[in-house]
């Protein structure tokens, strides 16, 4: 068994991609474009006089809100390119809270995993973890740009 399923199996419900499939695809999403590369990336949320910023690399990424720049951050840190943010903005703070939460767990376990292992092993076993997140994650997808809204105007069903 490898180490990236050995995390899986012992992360279970905080498997950042299991939240993502779960807890965001499951309801109505908008989908979000980050110009990162695919890759573990530094990411930073700065505070500025334009409001608030995700800086990865040299690129800085405008965000809405605090909870929005970390619901982001997650995902720069791992290189997912294409992803879905709940349409509800309520809901984006709960779950940037749980991902920072299963992205320190995932970190942890993963540096437990290797403690006797050269620098170098570690540093392939971190890659190789992080792209098995990423590429999980592209499973799933992203979902559509803009969210479908399906109302009807009648105000009483015709018999």
């Amino acid at each position: 068994m490898d180490i990236g399923t050995g995390i899986r199996e012992q992360l279970a419900a905080d498997w950042i991609p299991q939240i993502y499939a779960e807890k965001i695809r499951m309801q109505r999403t908008r989908a979000c474009q980050l110009e990162v590369p695919e890759r573990e990336n530094k990411a930073d949320i700065l505070h500025t006089l334009l409001g608030i910023e995700l800086k990865v690399g040299s690129t800085r990424f405008s965000c809405p809100d605090l909870a929005t720049a970390r619901y982001l951050q997650v995902f720069a840190r791992l290189g997912c390119r294409n992803i879905a943010i709940p349409y509800d903005i309520t809901k984006i703070s709960a779950l940037a809270d749980e991902f920072e939460v299963a992205w320190h767990k995932m970190l942890l376990i993963h540096a437990d995993a290797v403690k006797d292992k050269s620098p170098q092993a570690k540093g392939r076993g971190r890659s190789v973890l992080l792209k098995l997140v990423r590429l999980e994650i592209d499973e799933i997808g992203a979902g559509d740009a803009v969210p479908q809204f399906t109302q009807t105007t009648k105000q009483r069903d015709r018999l």
